[in-house]
């Protein structure tokens, strides 16, 4: 099997100019996608947002809250058309740099059950399943639950 390895990209901070194309981004990708506004909402509040810029287009994004020593990662998607090229790991591989030169020592996400892709990548980071949220997001034959995951961070106090 060959190895694909990823094209050419940049991570950088999500700005203003950013949010129609992150919008829309999430509106391809997802059947129940965050509005623009929620996206807004995020930077406004000072969330750690982030684009994943590829041949001249926002090809992903990832959405951090940190507060007391903890992260939760509220979303991250790579648009269908660059999926299976390990952006999805870079983009998350970022996010826990992120997440890490904040000092938090533990990181909580939500995967959908369906999102058997997700919860790979995740496992494969060393996210492990510590629960599940009853009818947590909306699905097409009413609510589906969520697969609650943690990462225990280690922390280098050296420096």
């Amino acid at each position: 099997m060959a190895v694909v390895s990823p094209p050419a990209s940049e991570i950088r901070a999500l700005q203003p100019q950013d949010l129609d194309a992150v919008a829309a981004l999430e509106a391809e990708s997802y059947e129940f996608p965050w509005s623009r506004g929620i996206f807004s909402d995020c930077l406004r509040a000072g969330h750690p947002c982030w684009v994943l810029w590829v041949e001249g287009q926002i090809a992903g994004y990832g959405i951090l809250s940190i507060a007391a020593g903890e992260a939760h990662v509220l979303n991250l998607c790579i648009g269908r058309q660059w999926q299976g090229r390990g952006l999805g790991r870079r983009l998350l591989m970022r996010l826990l740099d992120v997440i890490r030169w904040s000092r938090a020592e533990r990181v909580f996400l939500e995967v959908r059950p369906s999102n058997p892709v997700a919860q790979s990548l995740y496992r494969s980071v060393g996210f492990t399943e510590i629960g599940r949220r009853p009818r947590y997001y909306p699905a097409r034959e009413g609510r589906e639950d969520a697969i609650v995951m943690e990462l225990v961070l280690g922390l280098d106090h050296t420096g």
